[in-house]
């Protein structure tokens, strides 16, 4: 079904009471097609624009149940407020409405590098070099903190990466679904896009941790300056010194990645 606010349309698998969101102002974009359970809004009051998430409706290609999802909305209320930083979109707060439950941060004018978004990915992929490379060292600086808080990424994908323009920052949005380290797969194909997973990420049973993490930032590297999973130096666009450094961090045996976040850094760096 679809239900109109403020003149745009939102498609939900059942209908659901969105009078509420008058009471944070006029929606001027709305972002339906998310398989996580969450509707996402972009609000304008006065001269200040936010950005929504709520969780609480049927949406349209979410196959749990809405419970489901505010519980997990909650629960991500605590990471953002934890991993702050200056790389992730700014979070202002959270609330229960109804049975649901929202929450609130800066509306960010950015680009998305995300396949879901096909017009803002070949605007991302066009940027300049220089830029493709500071996106990579924001993730990488973004990520070291993340570890260092004691966190693992969990569903970190090119639907992550924001890039502003105007103001030529990099931002992080949508970890949601970060956990403390170690954790441990208990889902068999845990939360994510395949294109950034790592093996133990689809291991039953299988330790999830910071190595976990330099797979997928070898993944976005790959992503951002190669095939993606067509891991060859002839699809490589930087140094083959970079490309070894890439290469070490999607190795499949876990003992062969660099052992941490850190590692991984100073061996791009180094490399030219």
């Amino acid at each position: 079904m679809i239900k109109v606010i403020d003149g745009l349309p939102c498609r939900l698998q059942t209908d659901c009471n969105l009078d509420f969101l008058s009471a944070y102002g006029r929606v001027f974009r709305v972002l339906d097609d998310q398989d996580s359970g969450n509707l996402c809004f972009g609000l304008e009051r006065g001269e200040r624009r936010y950005f929504l998430k709520f969780a609480g409706a049927q949406t349209l290609r979410y196959q749990g149940t809405p419970e489901q999802a505010v519980k997990r909305l909650k629960q991500a209320s605590a990471i953002y407020m934890e991993l702050s930083h200056p790389c992730l979109i700014p979070y202002h707060c959270s609330e229960k409405v109804g049975d649901g439950f929202v929450m609130i941060f800066d509306w960010v004018d950015a680009i998305c590098m995300g396949k879901q978004y096909p017009g803002q990915r070949e605007q991302f992929m066009a940027l300049p070099q220089e830029s493709l490379l500071d996106v990579f060292e924001a993730v990488l600086e973004f990520h070291r903190y993340v570890a260092k808080r004691g966190y693992v990424a969990i569903d970190f994908y090119d639907g992550s990466i924001l890039y502003d323009r105007s103001a030529h920052k990099p931002y992080i949005c949508d970890i949601d679904f970060y956990q403390k380290s170690p954790t441990v797969n208990t889902m068999g194909r845990m939360w994510g896009s395949s294109r950034f997973m790592s093996p133990e990420e689809h291991t039953l049973g299988a330790v999830v941790d910071e190595v976990t993490t330099v797979y997928t930032m070898g993944a976005t590297a790959f992503a951002l300056f190669g095939g993606e999973t067509e891991h060859t130096l002839e699809k490589w666009r930087l140094s083959e010194e970079r490309y070894r450094v890439a290469m070490r961090a999607v190795a499949s045996k876990r003992s062969e990645r660099y052992p941490t976040l850190a590692a991984l850094t100073a061996a791009w760096k180094l490399a030219k």
